[in-house]
C-alpha cells in the first residue's frame, strides 16, 4: 500500500485551474521528486495535502486514512510535516527553541521536547548554533532550521518546497546528504518540490512533472529529463545534449 496517495485531484480558485486532475502513489522510504515551471501547481497541491486546502475534486489518502478535507493539526499529528519555500521561524527564539516547538507534539515533556530538538539540530549540522537567535542565521542555516522544525514533530512523511532555493552548489550537496542519511536511517519517506536537477538527480527515485496544473510526465529521473514534454516546458533545450 502506498504511503500516500493522491488520486484525480483537482484544485480551482475561481476561474484557474491551479491543480488539474492530478495523481500520484508515494510508496514508503521513497524520495519522490515534484518539478515543473513556476505557476506549475506544485505549491498549491502540497497545500492540498498538507490541509491548507480541501480539494474540489478527488481523494487523498495517508496511510490509508482519507486526509483531503482535513485540518492540518490533524495531518501533522498522523505523521505529515512540511516547509515552506519562505522560511519563516520565530525569529526572536534561539534556534533550539524553534526545534523545540516542533518536538513538543509528541514529546511527553519540556525536557523531552528538547532531547528530540538536540537530536535534530545534531543531524543537521546546527548544534553550534543552538543558542543564536534565528535571525541572525545565514540563508542556508535558516533553511537547515526549516528542516529540523518540520522534522521535530517526527513525521512519517516529510514535504520539502524548495529547501534547495538560493543556496550554492556546496550547500545543496550538504543538505542531499542529510535527506539521503535522514531517508535511510529514520526511514523517513520524502516528497520534495525542487527546481535544483542536481538535488533531484542525486536523490529522487521517482519524478512527477506539473505544467499549468497537469501531470505532463512521470517516471525516475532519467526517463523524465529525457521526456520531450519535460524539455520543451521547463528543462531547456540545453537539456537534450
Amino acid at each position: 500500500m502506498s504511503l500516500l496517495a493522491v488520486d484525480g485531484v483537482t484544485k480551482r480558485f475561481r476561474g484557474l485551474v491551479a491543480v488539474d486532475n492530478v495523481s500520484l502513489a508515494v510508496e514508503p522510504g521513497a524520495i519522490f521528486a515534484i518539478i515543473g515551471p513556476n505557476g506549475a501547481g506544485k505549491t498549491t497541491l502540497f497545500n492540498l495535502i498538507a490541509g491548507v486546502f480541501a480539494p474540489d475534486v478527488g481523494a487523498i489518502t495517508f496511510a490509508g486514512e482519507p486526509i483531503d478535507g482535513a485540518a492540518p493539526e490533524h495531518i501533522c499529528q498522523l505523521g505529515i510535516a512540511r516547509t515552506f519555500q519562505i522560511v519563516r521561524p520565530f525569529p526572536e527564539l534561539t534556534v533550539i527553541e524553534n526545534a523545540a516547538i516542533g518536538s513538543m507534539l509528541r514529546a511527553p515533556d519540556m525536557d523531552g521536547a528538547y532531547a528530540r530538538a538536540s537530536e535534530i539540530l545534531r543531524r543537521l549540522d546546527l548544534w553550534d548554533r543552538r543558542a543564536r537567535k534565528a535571525h541572525e542565521l545565514t540563508l542556508p542555516d535558516r533553511k537547515r532550521l526549516e528542516v529540523a522544525r518540520a522534522l521535530a514533530t517526527q513525521p512519517k512523511l516529510l514535504l520539502l518546497d524548495e529547501v534547495m532555493a538560493g543556496l550554492r552548489p556546496t550547500e545543496t550537496d550538504r543538505i542531499v546528504k542529510i535527506l539521503r542519511t535522514l531517508n535511510a536511517e529514520e526511514n523517513i519517506t520524502i516528497l520534495m518540490i525542487e527546481h535544483v536537477m542536481r538535488a533531484v538527480m542525486a536523490l529522487a527515485t521517482h519524478v512527477h512533472v506539473l505544467h499549468h496544473g497537469a501531470t505532463i510526465a512521470e517516471g525516475t529521473p532519467a526517463e523524465v529529463t529525457r521526456d520531450v514534454r519535460v524539455i520543451e516546458s521547463y528543462l531547456g533545450a540545453e537539456a537534450i545534449a
